[in-house]
C-alpha cells in the first residue's frame, strides 16, 4: 500500500513540475521560430538539458518529501527530548553549513557571479562565504528556539546592518547580496533545517511549533545578504591596497 501511495505521489509531482517547465519550453519555441533562429544543435542541447533538469527535480523533490522532511523532524523531536539539547546550536552549524553547499540554486548563483566578475570572483569563494554565513545565523536561529528569544529581536536589527552596510558595500556587491538571500531558501534548506527547527519546537515543554519553529528561514535569508556585503567591501579594500 506504501509503495503505491508513493508512485501517486510521485506522478503528483512529475504532473506539477510539468505544468510549470511547460509554459517556459513553449515561449522558448515560439521565440526560436519568429525571432531567434537558434541553430538547430544548440536547440537539441538545450531540449536535452530541458529534459535532464525536469528528471532530476522530480527525483529531487520526491526524494526531499519522503525523505528529508521526515528525517529533519524526527532528529527535532529527539534532539528537543534530550538532556543535552544545547549541542543543538553547534549541530545547527553543521546543519546550515551542510545545507547550503548542496542548494542548487546557491550554486547557480555562484557559477553566474563568476562569470560576471570575468573570474575575480571565484565560485569557490562565493560558497565558502554563504555556507559559513548561513551555517552561523542557522545556530543563531536553533539558539533563539532554545533560549525562547522572539524572532524580532534578530531579524529587526539584523536588516538594519544590512542597509547601513549598503552604504559601505560595492553596488554589484549590493544586487547579488538581495539575489543570494533569496536563493539561498531553497529545497534543501526549508526542507530539512526548518523540518528539525520544528521537531524541536514539537518536543519543547513551553515552545509553541508555530511561534517558535517558524522564523529560521528568515534568518537564513538574511545570512548570505550579510555575508555577500561583508565580501563585497573586503573585496573593495583589497582593491584599494593593491
Amino acid at each position: 500500500m506504501n509503495i503505491v501511495w508513493d508512485f501517486f505521489d510521485f506522478r503528483r509531482v512529475a504532473v506539477e513540475l510539468l505544468m510549470a517547465f511547460a509554459p517556459l519550453v513553449l515561449f522558448f519555441f515560439y521565440m526560436q521560430f519568429r525571432f531567434l533562429r537558434l541553430p538547430r544543435s544548440y536547440v537539441l542541447r538545450l531540449v536535452k538539458g530541458v529534459i535532464l533538469s525536469y528528471c532530476g527535480l522530480v527525483l529531487f523533490l520526491q526524494g526531499v518529501t519522503q525523505g528529508f522532511l521526515p528525517a529533519g523532524t524526527e532528529i527535532g523531536h529527539i534532539i528537543g527530548e534530550a538532556p543535552w539539547r544545547w549541542a543543538l546550536v553547534p549541530l545547527g552549524f553543521l546543519f546550515g553549513l551542510a545545507a547550503t553547499a548542496a542548494e542548487p540554486s546557491l550554486r547557480v548563483l555562484a557559477i553566474e557571479m563568476e562569470k560576471a566578475s570575468s573570474g575575480a570572483i571565484s565560485q569557490k569563494l562565493v560558497l565558502v562565504t554563504l555556507s559559513l554565513g548561513v551555517g552561523v545565523f542557522v545556530a543563531l536561529g536553533m539558539l533563539k528556539l532554545l533560549a525562547g528569544i522572539h524572532i524580532l529581536w534578530l531579524v529587526v536589527p539584523g536588516y538594519l546592518i544590512a542597509l547601513i552596510m549598503t552604504r559601505f558595500s560595492n553596488p554589484s556587491f549590493i544586487s547579488a547580496a538581495f539575489d543570494a538571500g533569496a536563493a539561498s531558501t531553497g529545497p534543501m534548506t526549508v526542507t530539512f533545517v526548518m523540518a528539525i527547527a520544528l521537531g524541536v519546537a514539537g518536543a519543547m515543554d513551553g515552545r509553541d511549533p508555530v511561534a517558535d519553529g517558524f522564523g529560521l528561514i528568515s534568518l537564513v535569508s538574511l545570512a548570505p545578504i550579510l555575508s555577500v556585503m561583508i565580501l563585497g567591501i573586503l573585496s573593495s579594500r583589497k582593491r584599494s591596497d593593491s
